[in-house]
């Protein structure tokens, strides 16, 4: 009803895309509310009332928003409609939340959630994404991504790629304020949000899912990709084993090992992959062997020891990575090292990293112990389908540049329009 002139601000809360239009628009709500057409459906007013609560919320008029969205509230129990009162009490405590009143925020999404589990899972994905906002404003990083790993589950199930998108925004925007507090990166003047701006901006032009649009969509995205070019540290680069670089197989075995012990007991879905954080076998490899002389070795760039990793997998038939950009956090240079492709002798063609330069997609068929290095910040990258009875296992380091000065982050390319 009121969907199409409401956005979010970079705190995930609801605010209007055009407050005057939207102002109107309550203004029109109130009228039908006050003046029903003849005939009209009983369940218009509580409709009504509803939406005109939620707007009144977006628009920063909070007394105005708690007082409709509890009479829609009051309206919802009085017919019996417990789904629609599960759905207006989630709005209610948006209110209060946005409102300072965290108590009475609290406990209406404790009742949701109760309820979304034993009468409604239906919307269970929505109580959860809207309580897991709630607790990371409250700074309880931990328990508002479990919350969101669960929303985002059951969105990916639903098929939704609208819902799935704004579970994944908030849960990248709860990996920033985790990454913040365990300790600052030094490129923190980065602006925030930039790299999730790109990120929608390229998948509203093309797709890793389909090939066959990447002609297609090429020619409106060749310039943007012109200005992200200059600065990047590192060119993709595929490193072959054996040919351009040997692993010892025994430690990429050991790791391929952890690692799907770690997706199985603690794997969760990160911007539709599988993902796990590295072990002892990860951190043998590392010691072992001088990732920071590979990376040099093939881009150039002097780097130190890796400083972050985690494990990724892909394990379900039309499963892929869309075109995205890394936060700045990660670093400078990535390493993207093969630990185990299974494929199908009845595929046509196996899934494959891919990237995007201003010449063109550049596709990468990593075999284990296969690596890619790349600065996965400003190269826009992903993962092609997976066919039937494919699956890939990968982990993912990221360095810093020793000389920090090297990445600047004052003249980044804005998003194009």
């Amino acid at each position: 009803m009121l969907d199409h002139l409401i956005t979010q601000d970079d705190n995930l809360r609801m605010v209007p895309t055009d407050r005057n239009e939207l102002t109107a628009a309550v203004g029109r709500l109130h009228e039908e509310l006050r003046t029903p057409p003849q005939g009209s459906d009983p369940a218009r007013a509580r409709i009504l009332t509803r939406w005109i609560g939620i707007g009144q919320m977006c628009l920063g008029n909070y007394d105005e928003a708690r007082t409709h969205l509890h009479q829609a509230l009051n309206l919802a129990v009085a017919t019996g409609n417990t789904r629609a009162a599960l759905a207006t009490g989630i709005n209610l405590a948006d209110a209060h939340r946005h409102a300072g009143d965290p108590q009475a925020a609290d406990a209406l999404y404790r009742s949701a959630l109760s309820t979304a589990r034993s009468r409604h899972p239906e919307l269970l994905d929505f109580a959860l994404q809207h309580t897991g906002k709630y607790l990371m404003e409250r700074g309880d990083l931990a328990a508002a991504q479990s919350h969101l790993l669960e929303a985002l589950r059951l969105r990916i199930a639903k098929g939704d790629t609208g819902l799935v998108d704004s579970t994944q925004v908030a849960l990248d925007r709860i990996e920033l304020l985790i990454g913040q507090a365990v300790a600052p990166v030094a490129d923190s003047a980065a602006p925030t949000g930039w790299s999730r701006q790109w990120t929608s901006w390229l998948r509203s032009r093309t797709t890793a899912r389909t090939t066959a649009r990447w002609a297609e969509g090429f020619p409106s995205i060749r310039d943007a990709m012109g200005g992200l070019a200059p600065l990047r540290r590192v060119q993709p680069r595929h490193l072959r084993h054996t040919r351009d670089q040997s692993f010892p197989t025994e430690l990429i075995s050991a790791m391929a090992e952890e690692a799907g012990k770690a997706i199985a007991a603690e794997g969760y879905l990160h911007n539709g992959k599988w993902n796990a954080a590295v072990g002892d076998a990860a951190s043998h490899f590392a010691e072992q062997v001088d990732l920071s002389a590979v990376v040099a070795g093939s881009a150039g760039l002097d780097v130190e020891q890796p400083h972050a990793a985690v494990y990724i997998a892909y394990v379900d038939e039309g499963q892929y990575l869309d075109f995205h950009l890394d936060d700045f956090g990660f670093g400078e240079a990535n390493l993207i090292l093969c630990l185990g492709h299974d494929r199908s002798s009845r595929a046509a063609r196996s899934s494959t990293t891919v990237f995007i330069d201003a010449s063109g997609y550049l596709e990468c068929d990593l075999a284990p112990g296969d690596g890619v290095v790349f600065d996965g910040a400003l190269t826009p990258h992903g993962r092609t389908p997976l066919a039937e009875g494919e699956c890939v296992t990968l982990v993912s380091f990221g360095f810093r540049a020793r000389d920090h000065a090297l990445r600047t982050v004052a003249n980044l390319p804005p998003v194009p329009a």
